[in-house]
């Protein structure tokens, strides 16, 4: 009895080999044995048994070694592609003692206790997929009081810290105030930047000649024995930090001709002043080389959005800020971590701000990645997308100007992900930076640029009554009516001002202002808008990474209400979570009484309900 053609096809099938290669095989096997070229069902099986299934054994070993080596965005689809076949052989086959799969653990490599899903490719986002540094970071793993409750203020009863679902999110304003797509930059003239800024100067003199009352503008240059008002742009006379000495005036277009003159602030009992600032002063100029300024007029803050239907219940927002991944390792533990957090809670609403692979991190720098920034880029906001989507949250991403492989521009457009799976495209939003978001009625306020970090190295001040300077910058980004107001920008950013313009004015003052930064985090109310910062973790050393902070927001919401409490934290935690809740006073309401709570809280606090904060 002879070998007939069915049972070679067979052979191939089982053993996934092609026509030519068993021919291959089969032939050196006959020569090495001295068979006889017409083969016997007994000679086939031998040559299955000794050469066929070792080959087997080989492929697969090499498919586990190749498990264990570093992989760029190619490798892991092969290698995701081998697992789907063997899985669907198997469905097939009964496999035998020999060939059962075994487990990629040993007992000194233990199983992770999260196994990641074998079927998606974004299951196999791991930190030895781009980066030769495949050690878990030693300062993230090892930081201590995780999820534990570090500081409360207020009982907390009655909320639950849980999204229902069925939230409304858009951008606010007309489609035309938000930037939607990438634009030309670093085509600026001159000519067009001093446009911008006069147009700028002479907006915001309207509303405080408006506001104040004031009759004329004159001019900053000429000399005036009897006090006049002027109206311009603060400005330093150097390249230096902006200091008393040095400060000046650039007078606005109409009436100034854009001239400067030098400001003496010694007659001033209270200031705040930043290059960039747009201000009305009162003052004398006796010789026209400087004015002596005895009068501030401050900004003024655009009014609060009214809501057509006011939030029938309560909404869950969660926000995070990268990056989201330690200083010491490219690994994403940070947002796996921050992922689960979302699977358990389910809010409503997930905002997460960039960088998602962060331009400064030391491995992005020397160009260790073993994959192009933006295939792991990609691979980032898939694994994102898809880590949210069994908790159904609508799902926000704003980017940063520290992401590497996005637009170096400031404003800046919305990534591109051409590749959103169409279950996700009505949940999830790619906004522009800053933006301006209606959270069902409630506006919230973004933007990812360290505005606070920028603006508190150039502010001088001068003051009294209000010594907090995270305050006063806040204050300043509200009655400037601009998510970034200074100028010039910090060396950081690189700022188009025909966009700045267009895109990154405040269309009416937020009801909730996030501005992540690298100083320590805070809460703070403010006439009457709520302001929240958050902050990089904080371990031993400096190791950024997300930092969830969940928002309860309230239905109830009026403008002409004032907040509760104004809240200062000084401790650091080596994991936070913010849970705030909202309910207003009546500005007829008593005024504040200040309430020791212990170490690291200070609050101003009036007899009555307010917010209610946790921190874990």
């Amino acid at each position: 009895m002879w070998v007939t053609e069915g049972c070679l096809v067979e052979l191939c099938l089982s053993h996934r080999l092609d026509p030519v290669a068993l021919a291959n095989e089969l032939l050196a096997f006959v020569t090495s044995k001295d068979l006889d070229l017409q083969l016997t069902p007994e000679g086939l099986d031998a040559f299955e048994h000794e050469v066929l299934a070792k080959r087997g054994s080989r492929g697969r070993r090499g498919r586990d070694e190749r498990r264990g080596l570093l992989h760029d965005i190619h490798s892991l689809q092969e290698l995701l592609d081998e697992e789907q076949e063997d899985e669907l052989l198997d469905a097939y086959t009964t496999p035998s003692k020999g060939s059962q799969k075994r487990s990629n653990s040993t007992p000194e490599t233990p199983r992770p206790k999260r196994a990641a899903p074998s079927r998606s490719p974004y299951g196999l986002f791991s930190p030895s997929s781009f980066s030769p540094s495949v050690t878990p970071s030693q300062k993230y793993s090892s930081r201590g009081g995780r999820g534990e409750v570090v500081a409360s203020l207020g009982s907390g009863q009655g909320l639950a810290w849980r999204g229902r679902g069925g939230c409304g999110v858009t951008i606010f304003g007309h489609p035309e105030q938000s930037l939607s797509k990438p634009y030309k930059s670093m085509f600026q003239k001159a000519l067009d930047v001093r446009e911008a800024l006069a147009g700028r100067v002479e907006e915001l003199g309207e509303v405080l000649q408006r506001h104040h009352g004031l009759d004329s503008f004159s001019s900053a240059v000429l000399p005036a024995q009897e006090p006049v008002t002027v109206l311009g742009q603060i400005g330093c006379d150097g390249n230096g930090k902006l200091n008393t000495k040095s400060v000046l005036l650039v007078g606005d277009r109409e009436h100034s001709g854009g001239a400067e003159v030098p400001l003496d602030l010694s007659e001033l009992l209270e200031y705040s002043l930043f290059p960039g600032q747009v201000v009305a002063l009162e003052g004398t100029n006796s010789t026209g080389r400087r004015m002596v300024v005895t009068k501030l007029y401050e900004g003024v803050p655009l009014p609060f959005h009214t809501p057509t239907e006011p939030m029938a219940e309560q909404r869950m927002v969660l926000v995070a800020c990268g990056p989201f991944t330690p200083s010491d390792s490219i690994t994403f533990e940070p947002l796996s971590d921050l992922l689960e957090v979302v699977a358990r809670d389910r809010p409503d609403v997930c905002i997460l701000f960039g960088p998602f692979l962060d331009a400064k991190h030391e491995q992005v720098e020397s160009c260790q990645l073993l994959s192009p920034f933006s295939d792991v880029f990609r691979l980032c906001l898939g694994t994102i997308i898809e880590g949210t989507r069994s908790a159904g949250s609508q799902l926000v991403l704003v980017p940063s100007l520290r992401d590497v492989s996005h637009d170096f521009v400031y404003p800046q457009p919305p990534f591109s992900f051409p590749n959103l799976p169409k279950e996700d495209k009505a949940r999830v939003l790619l906004v522009p930076e800053p933006c301006t978001l209606d959270i069902d009625g409630v506006i919230f306020g973004l933007t990812s640029t360290d505005l606070l970090f920028h603006m508190g190295a150039e502010e001088i001040s001068s003051s009294s009554g209000v010594s907090d300077r995270f305050t006063r910058i806040l204050r300043h980004i509200l009655t400037q009516r601009s998510f970034y107001p200074l100028y010039p920008p910090s060396e950081e950013l690189n700022v188009d001002f025909e966009a700045l313009a267009a895109f990154a004015a405040l269309p009416v003052t937020p009801d909730v202002l996030v501005t992540p930064s690298e100083l320590r985090f805070f809460v703070k109310v403010r006439n009457p808008a709520l302001s929240l910062c958050p902050s990089p973790v904080l371990v031993p050393v400096p190791v950024p990474c997300a930092c969830p902070c969940p928002l309860s927001v309230s239905p109830v919401h009026v403008p002409n209400l004032v907040p509760l409490k104004l809240l200062e934290f000084r401790f650091k935690s080596p994991r936070t979570v913010w849970h705030v809740e909202d309910f207003p006073r009546r500005i007829q309401d008593s005024p504040p009484v200040k309430q020791n709570l212990g170490s690291g809280i200070r609050a101003w606090d009036p007899p009555c309900p307010g917010v209610t904060l946790c921190l874990r």
